[in-house]
């Protein structure tokens, strides 16, 4: 891991980032590799209505699992400054500034474990005097919590 930010009032969480080395099949598959490459410091809280889809007349039960976020720096690069798609980054190991993990699964493969979570909306966020400020972000828990990471 290259690159271990610090937390303050703004940002006072840690998350993991983890970016694929993408391998292809004999037969066309591809498969992913996640790699560890940097802890960032950030913000999350549960989405609120104002972010809510519209109401589906289905029957089934779904269950919203997406966080908003902030974070410093743009995740989109790797440390050794590699450009990633937004579907090539995971995020997980949220947590507190005591090192605690924030959302753990409690069930399947994976109990025990920090949540993975996939990146849903990525923005930066300009200030008044024209410059980047931070990014806001949406991730949404990963329906595929076994991978290996």
């Amino acid at each position: 891991m290259a690159i271990c930010e610090t937390t303050d009032f703004l940002f006072p969480m840690l998350a993991d980032v983890y970016y694929p080395i993408v391998e292809q099949g004999a037969y066309g598959d591809v498969k992913r590799n996640w790699v560890l490459d940097k802890s960032i410091s950030c913000a999350f809280v549960a989405s609120g209505l104002k972010n809510k889809k519209d109401i589906q007349p289905d029957a089934k039960l779904n269950i919203d699992n997406a966080l908003n976020g902030r974070v410093r720096t743009d995740i989109r690069f790797s440390s050794e400054d590699e450009r990633n798609a937004l579907t090539n980054i995971l995020i997980t190991n949220i947590r507190d500034n005591n090192s605690n993990v924030i959302y753990l699964e409690t069930s399947g493969s994976r109990s025990g474990q920090p949540t993975i979570f996939e990146l849903a909306t990525f923005e930066p966020v300009v200030g008044p005097f024209g410059s980047v400020e931070y990014y806001k972000i949406i991730v949404k828990r990963s329906e595929n919590q076994g991978t290996d990471i």
